[in-house]
């Protein structure tokens, strides 16, 4: 099978069987979308959706949670991984959000790193579901997904990024990382892939692997 229709099976799978994937994570506001991305590094979504209500409650925009500190930000963060660092990120970037971006959330992804906590899957993640623009946040999910059916052949989340996006038509990129992200928390498990509900073992080369 060559690499094109490895990708075009890939997409029309995902096509039929998951047309509206979306992000988990809850959100009303792009500045509530950073927050919570910012939040789900090394932490699941389910827990950050809890997190998320009084945070946003106390802190509904960039201005407010900027005029706060870290250690104040903690205590509503606290349930989450990393909550020191977390609240330093969040304090820095609502700053910067307010003085330099005049609290709206940029969609460039270049802009978007320059902010505190926000590195380049973070600036993805918030410009592709944001802007639906073709760039592809890769996180471990991605990662092994990707590698495991054959799309990718990549050491490293940067290469895995370079080669998704250069073979997944531009107005499906930012879907294509939903359709990834979810596949490998529900089907394509790290551990204990569940291959018998997944549509993709025909061609997948971690599967024709395994079973031979």
């Amino acid at each position: 099978m060559t690499l094109k229709e490895r990708y075009r099976r890939t997409i029309e799978y995902f096509q039929v069987n998951n047309p509206l994937a979306d992000t988990e994570l809850e959100f009303n506001s792009p500045f509530e979308l950073i927050v919570a991305v910012i939040l789900s590094a090394q932490c699941t979504d389910k827990r950050v959706n809890i997190i998320m209500p009084p945070l946003i409650e106390k802190y509904p925009d960039a201005e407010s949670m900027a005029k706060s500190t870290p250690k104040e930000i903690f205590h509503y963060i606290k349930s989450c991984s990393y909550p020191n660092n977390k609240a330093k990120h969040l304090s820095g970037m609502s700053r910067m959000l307010t003085e330099e971006f005049g609290g709206i959330v940029p969609s460039d992804p270049i802009l978007l790193q320059r902010l505190p906590g926000v590195g380049r899957k973070t600036a993805n993640v918030v410009a592709s579901v944001l802007f639906k623009k073709p760039v592809m946040a890769v996180d471990t999910h991605v990662f092994r997904v990707a590698n495991r059916i054959g799309l990718t052949r990549a050491k490293n989340p940067y290469s895995s990024e370079m080669q998704l996006t250069k073979n997944i038509p531009g107005e499906l990129i930012h879907m294509a990382h939903h359709w990834l992200i979810l596949h490998g928390r529900y089907i394509c498990k790290s551990r204990v892939p569940l291959c018998k509900e997944c549509g993709l073992t025909d061609f997948c080369k971690y599967y024709i692997k395994k079973v031979d």
